[in-house]
């Protein structure tokens, strides 16, 4: 993994920390909602690469962030470019 890659895993769970903050919920009531441990959400909170994309949804979705998952790839704008390039051949 790349340590640019590695530095928007950190970004994106301080975002899910200041998330769970900003609800007043602790980590034990997280994980307890969620089904995970604590050590698990502090994986994620710290930005850890190895936690499934599965675990991250269902810790969206007890902050009631679920439709965030949605908004991965959703403006591809290499892919348009890319699509429109073989367009204009």
């Amino acid at each position: 993994m790349t340590k640019k890659m590695q530095q928007e895993f950190v970004f994106l769970g301080e975002r899910i920390k200041l998330a769970r903050l900003r609800r007043k919920l602790t980590v034990q009531q997280v994980c307890e909602r969620a089904g995970i441990e604590s050590l698990y959400l502090l994986d994620i909170e710290s930005g850890s690469a190895s936690k499934s994309i599965g675990t991250y949804a269902v810790v969206l979705r007890v902050l009631g962030l679920e439709r965030d998952i949605y908004k991965i790839a959703s403006d591809d704008i290499l892919g348009r470019k890319l699509q429109d390039i073989e367009l204009l051949k």
